[in-house]
C-alpha cells in the first residue's frame, strides 16, 4: 500500500518555465494579474436592448453600468466592446447612424479602447458574427494582449461560446431574454454588470499577496494528494511558490504521480496514498501514518502549502505536519482549524480550481514573477516528440476513456464521433491507458489511429503536442490539452462546475446537457441511467466545434453530409441539437 518514492528533480532551469512553447505571446504587462482587458457586449450588457438600433437618442444605459465601467479603468484595465449588429447587412440602419449610436455609447458611459463591429447576419459564414471567435482576437490584439488575458462579458450564449473559443474568461449577465440552457452552461454568472465588474476584480486582487515576502523561503512542502488533473491545474500555484523558495518539495498521491514529473518547478516528490483524499480509499493504517510522519519529520520543511478541491479538508494532514514539526502551514479551510494552521484562507465556489490554489499562494507571500502568467504548463524536457506514425501535426485527438465513469465519453458516441470527423476530412487518433484497449480500439474502428495502451500522461503529451485539437470529457488529459495551448472541444458532464473545472485559459468548446439531473452531483458512477448528459449529444455537433475552433480538415470529405451551424454550440440545448442564439433582434 504504501509508496515512498521521492526522486530529486535538480533541473532547477526547469524551475520556472515562461512557457517559450506555447502557441501565443508573452503577456504585454507583469503576469500574476489575469486580465489586461475586459471586452463587453452593447445591447442588453451596456445600455438597454433596442432591435436593429440606428437612432442615438434611443441609448439608455443599464444601472449602474458607468460606475462600473469607471471602476475597470482606474484598475488599469483596457475596455473593449464587441457587437453583432446584423442589421447593416439587412439595411435597417447605415455605418453613418451606427457611429452615431456609438457615439452615443461613448458619451453616456465613457471612452472605449477598442470597437469591433460585425456588421454581418447569420447567413454570412463569417468568422466574425458571434459565436464566431474572430472579434475577440481582433480586439485583444488592438488592445495589445491575447485572448487570455481578456474576459469577456455578454447576455447571451453566443458570447460565452465566442470567448470560450477564443480562450478568453467570460461571465453571463443574463437578461429577461437569456435562455436557461444559457445559464446553465455558462462559465461564470453574474446578476448585472457591477456585479461582474466586482468579481473580476476580485481574481484579479486574490492572486496579489498583500504581504510579499522580502527574503526567499528555505525548504516548503506543497501538497496536492489527488488525481492527475488536480496536480496539473496545481501547477500555476506551484510555480509561484517555487519562484520565492529555494527547495519545493511535492506530496502528492499515487493517482498524481505521472502529472508531478511533467511539472516544472518541482525539486523532489514524495509520493504518498492519503486515505481521506482518495476516492476508492483503503482503511486508515496507524503504521502507515507514523511512517508517513516520519517521512514528513525528516524533509525539514520549513513550511508546508496545503491544496485541496473545494470539497476537501486539509486538517487531517495538518495535524500529521504538525506532529511532525512543521512550523508554518497555510491552506484553504471552511472549517475551524484551531492551532492547526497559520493561514486559514478561504475562497468563494466557482472559481478556476488555478486561480483558487494560486489564491492561496498568494495568501502565504507567494506570486508568479513578471515573465510568468497563470496558465498551465509542463516541463518541455519531460515530453517526448509525437509518434512518427501520425504523419505530421494537425490530427484530431479523441479520449474517451476516464478514470471517472460519470465523466466519460460513452463508448457508441465516441465512435460515431470518430466516423463523422473522419467522412469531414479529419485524421482521427484514439488514444487511451494500458486498461483501455478494448475500447480505444472499438472507438477507432477502421478510421481512427488506435493509440490505446500506449500514452501514458507523458505519451498523450507527446501525441497532443502536434493535435489540431482534442475531444475530451472533464477529466485529466484536457488539462494536459490546455498546458500545451491545445484546443479542447470538452464534452463537460456537468456533475462539477464547468467554471472551476472547464479547460483553463486555452480556446475550449463545452458541449452536453449542463442542465442535467447529474448536475453539480460531484458523482463518479452516472446517477442517471443512460448517461443523458452527454448519450443524447450529436455528433454532427462536435464537428461544428471543431470547426468553430478553427481546426481545418487535411484531406477531402468522404462524402456530403449535413451541416450544423455554430448555433449548435452556442445555445447548449439539452438534447445537443442546433438552435438558434437567443438575445435581442437587433445582433
Amino acid at each position: 500500500m504504501r509508496r515512498d518514492q521521492d526522486e530529486p528533480d535538480q533541473r532547477r532551469s526547469a524551475r520556472v518555465d515562461p512557457g517559450v512553447d506555447r502557441p501565443f505571446p508573452p503577456p504585454a504587462r507583469p503576469a500574476g494579474v489575469l486580465f489586461d482587458a475586459v471586452l463587453l457586449d452593447r445591447d442588453g450588457t451596456l445600455v438597454e436592448d433596442v432591435p436593429y438600433n440606428g437612432d442615438p437618442e434611443k441609448v439608455r444605459p443599464l444601472p449602474g453600468v458607468r460606475e462600473a465601467l469607471d471602476r475597470l479603468r482606474a484598475a488599469g484595465l483596457r475596455l473593449g466592446v464587441v457587437t453583432n449588429q446584423s442589421g447593416l447587412a439587412r439595411g435597417l440602419f447605415g455605418a453613418a447612424d451606427l457611429a452615431r449610436v456609438n457615439a452615443r455609447v461613448e458619451e453616456l458611459l465613457g471612452p472605449f479602447d477598442d470597437w469591433q463591429v460585425c456588421p454581418h447576419d447569420d447567413r454570412a459564414g463569417c468568422r466574425c458574427r458571434k459565436p464566431e471567435p474572430g472579434m475577440v482576437y481582433a480586439a485583444s490584439g488592438a488592445l495589445g494582449t491575447v485572448p487570455a488575458r481578456c474576459v469577456l462579458v455578454g447576455d447571451i450564449g453566443a458570447d460565452m461560446v465566442a470567448a470560450g473559443a477564443a480562450g478568453a474568461g467570460a461571465i453571463l449577465v443574463p437578461t429577461p431574454v437569456t435562455r436557461p440552457e444559457e445559464i446553465a452552461a455558462a462559465p461564470h454568472v453574474a446578476r448585472d454588470l457591477p456585479a461582474a465588474v466586482t468579481e473580476i476584480l476580485r481574481r484579479q486582487n486574490a492572486l496579489r499577496p498583500t504581504t510579499p515576502r522580502r527574503d526567499r523561503a528555505g525548504t516548503v512542502l506543497v501538497v496536492r494528494s489527488d488525481s492527475a488533473g488536480d496536480v496539473l491545474v496545481t501547477g500555476p500555484a506551484i510555480r509561484a511558490v517555487a519562484a520565492g523558495a529555494r527547495k519545493i518539495v511535492l506530496l502528492c498521491g499515487p493517482r498524481g504521480r505521472a502529472a508531478a514529473d511533467l511539472l516544472p518547478g518541482i525539486d523532489e516528490v514524495v509520493e504518498w496514498p492519503l486515505p481521506w483524499i482518495d476516492g476508492d480509499p483503503q482503511p486508515v493504517d496507524p503504521d502507515d501514518m507514523r511512517h508517513l510522519t516520519d517521512r514528513l519529520t525528516r524533509l525539514g520543511a520549513d513550511e508546508a502549502i496545503i491544496f485541496t478541491s473545494y470539497h476537501q479538508s486539509p486538517l487531517p494532514l495538518a495535524l500529521l505536519l504538525r506532529v511532525a514539526g512543521v512550523p508554518t502551514i497555510h491552506a484553504i479551510s471552511d472549517d475551524y482549524p484551531g492551532s492547526l494552521l497559520d493561514t486559514r484562507h478561504r475562497v468563494p465556489v466557482g472559481v478556476p480550481e488555478p486561480e483558487r490554489a494560486l489564491s492561496l499562494a498568494a495568501a502565504a507571500g507567494f506570486a508568479l514573477p513578471d515573465h510568468d502568467g497563470p496558465g498551465l504548463r509542463l516541463r518541455p524536457d519531460a515530453v517526448p516528440p509525437p509518434p512518427a506514425e501520425l504523419g505530421g501535426p494537425g490530427y484530431v485527438v479523441l479520449h474517451p476513456g476516464s478514470t471517472v465513469q460519470a465523466r466519460a465519453c460513452p463508448p457508441d458516441l465516441a465512435a460515431r464521433i470518430v466516423r463523422v470527423l473522419a467522412e469531414a476530412g479529419h485524421r482521427v487518433v484514439v488514444t487511451g491507458g494500458p486498461h483501455e484497449r478494448e475500447l480505444t480500439a472499438l472507438v477507432a474502428g477502421d478510421l481512427g489511429v488506435d493509440l490505446g495502451g500506449r500514452t501514458g500522461l507523458a505519451g498523450l503529451a507527446a501525441v497532443l503536442t502536434g493535435a489540431g485539437a482534442l475531444v475530451v470529457g472533464n477529466t485529466g488529459p484536457a488539462h494536459v490539452a490546455a498546458a500545451l495551448g491545445v484546443p479542447v472541444v470538452s464534452l463537460f458532464a456537468p456533475t462539477v462546475p464547468y467554471g472551476q473545472w472547464g479547460p483553463y485559459r486555452v480556446p475550449a468548446v463545452r458541449l452536453g446537457d449542463a442542465g442535467a439531473p447529474c448536475r453539480d452531483t460531484r458523482a463518479t458512477s452516472c446517477p442517471v441511467a443512460g448517461h443523458p448528459c452527454l448519450s443524447r449529444l450529436d455528433p454532427a455537433d462536435v464537428l461544428a466545434a471543431v470547426r468553430l475552433l478553427d481546426v481545418p480538415a487535411d484531406r477531402p470529405p468522404a462524402r456530403t453530409g449535413p451541416t450544423v451551424g455554430v448555433a449548435a454550440v452556442a445555445a447548449g440545448p439539452p438534447v445537443g441539437r442546433a438552435v438558434t442564439t437567443s438575445g435581442g433582434s437587433g445582433r
